[in-house]
């Protein structure tokens, strides 16, 4: 008997929220809308600086992406009448990545290339093939799935405009490395548009492999020359693709930040409307009370007609 009285008690009392007034309710809800307005309006400043840094630095990476591309030109020129006799088996696969996000998919783009000629045989890739990451993006991808392919990583490149500086460093550190390869494989993003872009693959071979090739063979040369041309060829080939890959990440951000202050601007709207349509109620509520209350006084009994 005792228990059912308490439980009826505790039915009858009233919920917290239901015994709060009404404009306590309707103030909460806007001082939360006020915050969320003040943070969507901080995000949407920081997003219209990085755009316009972006843009600012765009115009720079394109002019040095098409000085960069003469180099990956004149590899071309060098290779493409070099046929080796057997097709290279072992691979080596460079990703050429960044340390920066804030991109978009720029970064997921290579390593999804990557991943897919690693696990399908797509480029001349196999499962034990020898995997070079350059950026810490990609190598956080990559190594969710094949971390025991790493050979060499590399960070802190690209944080401004690459130089061949940097690529040489890279190529001779791989050739350094001891790495069992035929031909190399260099995955990066193809700059196509200021508004697009795409995973390529370009392909360097390895020195004694460049040796037996049919074209090589028509001319004497020294080995340390065949050595020295494949080494400045893969820096060369680096070289091109930090670059391009360079300017394709900067677009990739500007337009990221594009998107994220059309956004922000879509979010202030929507909450700017929802705080104004709450204020609007709580007026209207302590409107009607006041009313109210004076009509009630009125009418009591013992008020003076």
């Amino acid at each position: 008997m005792l228990a059912r009285r308490s439980v009826a008690r505790l039915v009858a009392q009233p919920s917290p929220s239901a015994a709060l007034p009404q404009s306590t309710r309707n103030m909460a809800t806007l001082r939360e809308l006020e915050l969320r307005l003040k943070s969507v309006r901080n995000i949407e400043k920081i997003t219209k600086s990085m755009k316009m840094i972006a843009s600012t630095r765009l115009a720079k990476a394109q002019r040095a992406m098409q000085t960069g591309k003469q180099y990956g030109i004149a590899n071309s020129e060098v290779f493409q009448n070099v046929k080796p006799e057997e097709v290279p088996k072992r691979k080596l696969f460079v990703v050429i990545s960044s340390d920066k996000g804030l991109c978009g998919g720029i970064h997921s783009s290579v390593s999804k290339a990557t991943r897919r000629s690693i696990n399908t045989g797509e480029n001349g890739g196999s499962t034990d093939s020898p995997v070079v990451i350059v950026g810490d993006k990609s190598k956080a991808q990559l190594s969710r799935s094949h971390s025991s392919n790493f050979a060499l990583t590399f960070n802190q490149i690209g944080r401004d405009i690459p130089t061949f500086a940097d690529a040489a460093g890279v190529a001779d550190l791989i050739v350094k490395a001891g790495i069992k390869y035929d031909s190399i494989a260099i995955v990066y993003n193809k700059f196509i548009s200021a508004l697009s872009y795409e995973p390529a693959v370009v392909e360097v071979l390895n020195g004694e492999v460049l040796k037996e090739a049919a074209g090589f063979n028509a001319y004497e040369m020294e080995d340390d020359v065949t050595k020295d041309l494949a080494e400045f060829s893969l820096a060369n080939a680096i070289y091109a693709a930090l670059i391009e890959g360079h300017a394709c990440e900067i677009s990739a951000r500007r337009n990221a930040m594009d998107n994220a202050q059309k956004n922000a601007s879509d979010m202030i709207s929507s909450l700017q409307m929802k705080y104004n349509r709450g204020r609007q109620a709580a007026i209207t509520n302590e409107l009607v009370d006041i009313i109210t209350g004076k009509v009630s006084k009125k009418h009591a009994p013992g008020h003076p007609v």
